[in-house]
C-alpha cells in the first residue's frame, strides 16, 4: 500500500537509526578527547577547517564500521548497528539491537524501512544532502562548506564541528573526529534539545563493498510513504 504524510525523512532518522531518537548528531557535546585540550588552544579559521575536514573526508571514499549510538534527552536509547558508505551518495545505516531498523542510500532515493512498523519511506536523496551525518560521510567534499559553516575548534586535533547553513537540517550542530585519518566519533544536536552520541569500531577505510549493499526492494505488505 502506498500512503503520502507530511512527515519528513529527516524525522525518521533522528526518532530511528541514526539518532536513536532522533537524528542525531551534535549543541555541542564534543567528544571527550577534545574537551580535555586546553582552553586556551588555538582554534583554525573557518576556510583552514574546511580545507582540512575536506581532505580527510575525500581520503574516505568508501568505509564500513560498527557503530553504537546513544542518545541523551527527553528520550534516552542505545542503538547498535553496522554501516557502510561509499561515495557518491550511498550509504547503508543498519541498527541491530535493541531493535531493527534500515537505511539506504543508493544515490537517488532514500529509503527508511522500519521493520516493527511495517513501514517504508522513500525521499530523494537530493533533498537530504547536506543534511544528514552519513551523507556528509558519502556525499561530495567539496560541497561541505556550501552546506556547512566549519569549524575546528582546536588547531592541533582532527575534530570539527558543523553548523548547517539550512534552516530546516535536522540538527543544530554536529562535530566529527578523526583519528588516524578515520571518522571514529560523530556527536548531535538536535532542534529538541536531544544529543546523540555515534562511535564507530571495527573500522575499514577504502574496502570494496558490494553494490547489493545500496539497494533497497520494499517488503511485500509494507506501507510506502512517498515524499
Amino acid at each position: 500500500m502506498t500512503v503520502s504524510t507530511n512527515s519528513t525523512v529527516k524525522q525518521k532518522l533522528m526518532s530511528g537509526a541514526l539518532a536513536g531518537v532522533l537524528m542525531t548528531t551534535i549543541g555541542v557535546a564534543a567528544p571527550m578527547a577534545a574537551m580535555t585540550q586546553s582552553a586556551n588552544a588555538a582554534a583554525a579559521d573557518n576556510m583552514v577547517a574546511a580545507k582540512r575536514l575536506n581532505s580527510l573526508l575525500t581520503n574516505t571514499k568508501s568505509m564500513t564500521a560498527n557503530f553504537t549510538q546513544t542518545t541523551k534527552g527527553a528520550k534516552n536509547g542505545t542503538f547498535k548497528g553496522t554501516m557502510n558508505v561509499q561515495r557518491p551518495n550511498r550509504f547503508r545505516w543498519e541498527t541491530k539491537s535493541p531493535s531493527e531498523q534500515l537505511i539506504v542510500a543508493n544515490g537517488n532515493a532514500l529509503w527508511v524501512y522500519d521493520k516493527d512498523l511495517e513501514q517504508v519511506t522513500k525521499q530523494k536523496v537530493d533533498n537530504q544532502v547536506g543534511n544528514t551525518p552519513a551523507l556528509l560521510l558519502s556525499g561530495d567534499p567539496s560541497k561541505i562548506d556550501k552546506n556547512f559553516k566549519i569549524t575546528q575548534p582546536y588547531n592541533s586535533k582532527n575534530y570539527y564541528v558543523l553548523y548547517p547553513k539550512s534552516g530546516d537540517a535536522s540538527f543544530k550542530s554536529l562535530s566529527v573526529s578523526f583519528s588516524g585519518g578515520k571518522p571514529v566519533m560523530m556527536v548531535l544536536n538536535d532542534s529538541l534539545g536531544q544529543t546523540t552520541s555515534i562511535k564507530f569500531n571495527n573500522i575499514k577505510l577504502n574496502p570494496s563493498i558490494s553494490s547489493s549493499q545500496f539497494k533497497f526492494t520494499p517488503p511485500k505488505g509494507v506501507d510506502v510513504i512517498n515524499q
